[in-house]
Parts: C-alpha cells; sequence; structure tokens
C-alpha cells in the first residue's frame, strides 16, 4: 500500500478530477441547452476514453468511476448507468491503446466513436426494454455520435500533454 500512495501524481490526479467536474459542467450547462435535430450531444463518453487511452487500466477506470457517479447524479433518468458504462469505456480504451493502436489524434477518434456508439447503443437498448422498437431509435443513435464526436474531440489535447509529462 505503501509504494502504491507513492506513485501517485497528485497533480496529475487533481488536473484529471479539474477537466472531469468541467466536462460535467459543459454537459450540463451548455451541451445540454444545444439541440440540433433534437439530439443532445454527449461528451462524458469520449472524456472517459482519453482517460484511459493516457492513464491506463488502473488510474482511467478509477477517474471515469468517479465521474460516472457525478455523471448519474445529475441524469435523473439514470440511476448507475454511467457508474458502468464509463469506466468499462475507459478500461477498453486502455486495453486498445495498450496493445493496438498508438495514442495520436486519429486513433483516439475512432476510440471515441467506439465509446460514443456503446453507451448510445446501451441507451437505446434501455429505452428499447421499456417501450417498441423505432426505426427513429437508431436514427437518434447516428445523430448523437455524429454530434458527440466533434465536441468530444476537444477531450484529446490535455490528456495527451499531461502524458509526456
Amino acid at each position: 500500500m505503501q509504494d502504491f500512495l507513492e506513485k501517485i501524481d497528485l497533480n496529475k490526479v487533481l488536473r484529471y478530477v479539474l477537466l472531469m467536474f468541467l466536462t460535467l459542467m459543459a454537459q450540463n450547462m451548455v451541451l445540454s441547452h444545444i439541440r440540433p435535430f433534437d439530439v443532445c450531444p454527449l461528451v462524458l463518453p469520449a472524456v472517459a476514453a482519453a482517460v484511459g487511452m493516457f492513464e491506463g487500466g488502473t488510474w482511467g477506470p478509477l477517474l471515469s468511476m468517479a465521474m460516472g457517479f457525478f455523471a448519474d447524479m445529475s441524469f435523473v433518468e439514470h440511476r448507475v448507468f454511467f457508474l458502468v458504462v464509463l469506466p468499462a469505456v475507459s478500461l477498453l480504451s486502455a486495453f486498445l491503446s495498450q496493445f493496438f493502436i498508438n495514442r495520436r489524434f486519429f486513433a483516439f477518434l475512432g476510440v471515441a466513436l467506439i465509446a460514443l456508439l456503446i453507451t448510445g447503443t446501451l441507451q437505446m437498448l434501455k429505452t428499447l426494454a421499456g417501450d417498441a422498437w423505432s426505426l427513429d431509435m437508431l436514427k437518434v443513435l447516428a445523430l448523437q455520435t455524429l454530434l458527440s464526436l466533434p465536441v468530444g474531440a476537444l477531450a484529446y489535447p490535455l490528456p495527451a500533454k499531461w502524458s509526456r509529462e
């Protein structure tokens, strides 16, 4: 336990906590009011993917779990959705960046696209469990993913810079 505590870079952890807090604030205060085609962009999975990509399979999911906990408190329709999905997305991102892809911008966009599609599909399945099937669900999934990807690309520069320090 002592070795683990000595290896913690508290400055870097606080930076990520601040990044995730500001992301949650932007998601709730700004992005929730931007609704082109009646679809709200969701940037949280892209941030979880960026943190997982640059901080690995331990710190990425831990920090994403903290963000998921607070995201579930701010989204009243979800109880534990983001608490489960964001660490899983972060772990997947860490795994892919460790073994299969590099940590460059276009690789991040691919991982963020996968993260957004996973999150959107799980949201769609949750809605599908309570309602009937509609082709509009796929349209909303595609639109949400396409609108979220450019905003999610803003999650790349800071973790990329912090990982080099």
